[in-house]
């Protein structure tokens, strides 16, 4: 066993036995938000500075093992899937709300998925690997138009249906695609001449 892999082994061992004596200390909820506004049609992750770097860099969560990311730079992909969502539903929302003359001054977009690590960690083969709950919100302020006419609840209504309809990670989440998975590589074993298959 390589070092890296005894050196994951161990930190994750209590870690796991942790969770065999509390099953309820293995779920975490994790949480993703951003910003929209009246200057453009994007969505602005948040995300702290001491973090900035962790949208391109992938790691283990702390309930897996993983470094604090305020530290480390790395998000756990949970964090960065929900990223996702809050960005794409928040430009989807951004770009309904153009459509339908509904002006948007100011706004967040929330996530929030709930994920067992009893599951992703093999400790309980009945937890779910994966999140099991995810929540999607939207709090706006609301501007008035150019006529005067203020934004009725039913137009806020079907800003919300489109905006869920047209969401590109949303719908990929509620219609759950089809994945396939492929695995090849190359090494040197000892007899072998350095193919996998």
């Amino acid at each position: 066993m390589s070092t890296a892999a005894q050196a994951l082994r161990e930190k994750q061992a209590p870690i796991k036995d942790g969770y065999r004596r509390d099953a309820s200390s293995a779920v975490v909820t994790l949480k993703s938000s951003g910003s929209i506004d009246d200057s453009s049609i994007t969505c602005k992750l948040s995300t702290g500075a001491a973090v900035k770097e962790a949208s391109r860099i992938a790691g283990l969560h702390p309930k897996a093992g993983g470094d604090d990311p305020a530290i480390s730079g790395e998000l756990c992909s949970g964090d960065m899937l929900l990223d996702a969502l809050v960005a794409c539903s928040g430009v989807t929302l951004k770009v309904v709300a153009t459509a339908l003359n509904i002006p948007i001054i100011s706004g967040t977009v929330s996530a929030e998925g709930d994920l067992d690590f009893r599951g992703t960690l093999g400790v309980d083969r009945t937890a779910s690997v994966g999140m099991t709950d995810i929540r999607l919100g939207f709090q706006l302020q609301v501007g008035e138009r150019d006529d005067g006419k203020e934004v009725t609840e039913e137009e806020l209504e079907k800003l919300g249906k489109l905006t869920e309809r047209y969401c590109v990670v949303l719908q990929t989440l509620v219609n759950k695609p089809k994945v396939s998975v492929s695995m090849a590589g190359k090494g040197r074993g000892k007899d072998g001449d350095g193919t996998a298959q």
